[in-house]
């Protein structure tokens, strides 16, 4: 694959910088990791700023201040890398993603400066407030109709399948212009690129999901030349006339990219999110209490519940030339794992950082859309449907809880985390 292909393959992994702690027996895919990272990500954090994770074979960073150095240095610390697969793929998979008809690009989350750049300009514009304003409508429409299901049916009910998981994607659908009819078939895609891009298939199931991904980016090929021959009002007709008027600005196969990364990217962390706010807010039923009080309380919940319960608890980078970071010396190619779930429970930035706290003054300074050139373009739009979502449940159903002595499962993968299913009920 050429440098900006969207998916590298990792062939190797690289050996831990001279003097930096190793740690040779964890794994962010650990059973118990996945369970609770925090208390065990904070204890990292408290013996060594960074360290070498020798079964992933990343360079593990953890303190605040050094994640907000990396984002802040996109010179040394490329984001080439994270879309790509963690471990090296097997023949088959490899086989498979090099047909030719498969061919994304890197365009925005994995592109380097000056082209990310270049880029974003164009797509920003598909998460302006006047096009999020214009989405909201439909956000609170499609909570509410999702609301009445769950109230017809039984109690208690599993939110995940029935609330957490529709909503984000079909958004996100609208947004980009894809038709309703296609819904199911492209979650189920969605769901392939997690565990291809963060977690560790095995090698039969890899050669499945490559297989996806394959009919993954030939619709979305499909669906742009539908788009560029009959534009409508939705994010993918803008590209594409974007394109049209500053052709040398914007490829067409950078727009069929943009359209193949954002139909994921735009949803996944935001189903997890909604999942991780139920918990936080329900498993603090007193607050959730206040809230139906008080929808005033919501935009401070929402910072908190995304520095306390990320649906993204880690990030990736490259290094691109021999730097220093944290006293340690990096050679060039070093794989970068920026540990989320230990800067936003720091405690010399959050007084009491592992307590769930609405009221939270500084809740707003997590570290979990990133920073600089590449912060998370979808992060007020996960924002707004986190809102909405909260808006809608605590005027709908307040007497909503957890279902008591439920066991929680987390997807195996590196970096987004969100409940696999929840049960509530209420008071009918």
């Amino acid at each position: 694959m050429s440098k900006n292909s969207y998916h590298q393959r990792p062939e190797s992994q690289v050996p831990p910088p001279i003097g930096c702690p190793v740690n040779r027996s964890w794994s962010p895919l650990d059973s118990n990791y996945l369970a609770s990272p925090y208390s065990i990500a904070s204890r990292f954090r408290d013996e060594a700023p960074l360290m070498f994770a020798e079964r992933i074979g990343y360079l593990v960073v953890i303190r605040m201040e050094d994640i907000v150095e990396v984002f802040m240095k996109p010179e040394v610390f490329a984001s080439t890398n994270v879309q790509d697969p963690v471990f090296p793929l097997s023949e088959d998979a490899t086989k498979v993603l090099g047909d030719p008809n498969f061919n994304p690009i890197a365009v925005m989350s994995n592109r380097s400066e000056p082209d990310h750049g270049r880029i974003r300009i164009f797509t920003r514009e598909g998460f302006s407030n006047q096009r999020l304003k214009q989405l909201e409508p439909y956000i609170a429409r499609r909570s509410h109709q999702l609301i009445d299901k769950i109230l017809d049916g039984p109690c208690p009910s599993e939110f995940v399948r029935s609330f957490v998981f529709p909503l984000p994607g079909e958004t996100v659908f609208r947004l980009i212009g894809f038709p309703e009819k296609d819904d199911d078939l492209l979650k189920s895609w969605c769901v392939d690129r997690k565990e291809f891009s963060w977690g560790n298939p095995t090698a039969s199931m890899q050669s499945e999901i490559a297989e996806h991904m394959l009919s993954y980016w030939k619709y979305c090929r499909e669906f742009t030349a539908q788009r560029f021959a009959n534009p409508t009002d939705d994010l993918a007709s803008e590209l594409l006339l974007a394109h049209r008027e500053h052709p040398d600005e914007l490829s067409y196969r950078e727009v069929e990219s943009v359209i193949y990364g954002l139909s994921f990217a735009g949803h996944e962390a935001v189903t997890s999110l909604i999942g991780n706010a139920l918990l936080c807010l329900l498993g603090n039923i007193d607050q959730w209490t206040q809230i139906c009080e008080n929808s005033g309380l919501i935009d401070n919940a929402v910072e908190e519940v995304i520095r306390f319960e990320s649906s993204q608890i880690s990030w990736r980078r490259i290094t691109t030339c021999d730097t220093v970071l944290g006293g340690i010396r990096l050679k060039a190619g070093t794989p970068i794992f920026l540990n989320f779930a230990a800067a936003n429970m720091q405690p010399n930035i959050f007084d009491d950082p592992h307590t769930f706290d609405i009221h939270r003054s500084n809740a707003s300074r997590h570290i979990s859309f990133g920073k600089g050139v590449h912060y998370c373009l979808g992060a007020n739009l996960a924002k707004l449907e986190l809102r909405v979502v909260i808006q809608a449940l605590s005027e709908r159903i307040p007497t909503l809880r957890l279902v008591k002595g439920q066991e929680l499962k987390w997807f195996p993968n590196i970096t987004f985390r969100g409940p696999e299913k929840l049960l509530v009920e209420w008071n009918k």
